[in-house]
């Protein structure tokens, strides 16, 4: 074997087993150091030369960046992910001609499409829904991705809800989690818009908790302003103490005549 192959596959095998055995700092040391090996590698994007182990390269590094993926996920580092997302996509379109196809493929590009939807880039989303061919759209790793935002666009919050339930891969877990909490704390800010008060029993079933410890631990980290009093959870508390913004009448009064006026003279 090239002795380049090498200086990399053993590393990489290293970086494998410290992450089984859940050793997070040396994995993460030894992705970055397997990182700066495979810049000597002409055959690897951007360059893409046609080198004697070009395939055999190709597929180390891909496998390489699908690793750095997944472990970003599993230490819940949405800015790693973005990043290793970005230098492992030309695998997946630019050779994946070239390349046998990954095991891993489908997941990763779902587990993108999750983080875009929590993110709320809902037009990126899209786009890379766009990119995808039909066959790969039908896999269920990308239409669990597309079922979900549907759900969270229709306000469908049951749903959203109870897709941890049948993820078609744990790490989903991670970003479903985010879509969760984004869901509950839109269901409470517009809960304490519409009511004074609801029972526990009512908040409860509102923000879809299946028991009132989750429901009372949920309001002791996000809104400890709500008073709980004798089986209620009460919001006028909160709404007396947000602050109340006036409208500044004249002065918008003023600014669209000026636009009007500036609008009549261009024309």
């Amino acid at each position: 074997m090239d002795p380049k192959l090498t200086e990399v596959l053993q590393p990489f095998e290293r970086c494998k087993a410290a992450c089984t055995r859940e050793d997070i700092d040396s994995c993460c040391n030894l992705l970055s150091q397997l990182k700066v090996l495979l810049t000597g590698f002409r055959s690897l994007p951007p360059l893409f030369e046609d080198t004697p182990n070009a395939i055999r390269e190709l597929t180390i590094a891909r496998d390489i960046y699908e690793h750095a993926v997944l472990l970003s996920v599993k230490i819940g580092d949405q800015d790693a992910f973005e990043r290793d997302f970005f230098q492992l996509k030309p695998y997946y379109t630019d050779a994946g001609s070239r390349l046998p196809p990954s095991a891993q493929e489908h997941m990763i590009l779902g587990l993108n499409l999750l983080r875009l939807l929590v993110q709320n880039r809902i037009g990126e989303f899209h786009t890379e829904l766009e990119l995808l061919s039909p066959t790969t759209l039908e896999n269920p790793c990308i239409k669990h991705a597309v079922e979900l935002e549907q759900s969270f666009m229709e306000g469908a919050y049951n749903r959203v809800l109870s897709a941890k339930q049948n993820v078609p891969y744990k790490g989903y877990d991670y970003f479903i989690d985010f879509l969760a909490k984004t869901v509950r704390d839109e269901i409470a800010g517009c809960s304490e818009k519409a009511y004074d008060y609801l029972s526990l029993t009512d908040a409860q079933q509102m923000l879809l908790f299946s028991s009132d410890h989750e429901l009372l631990q949920y309001i002791k980290e996000e809104h400890p302003e709500w008073e709980i009093k004798n089986g209620i959870v009460i919001f006028q508390k909160a709404k007396e103490s947000a602050p109340c913004k006036e409208i500044p009448s004249l002065q918008l009064i003023n600014q669209t005549l000026s636009y009007a006026r500036e609008l009549e003279r261009i024309v």
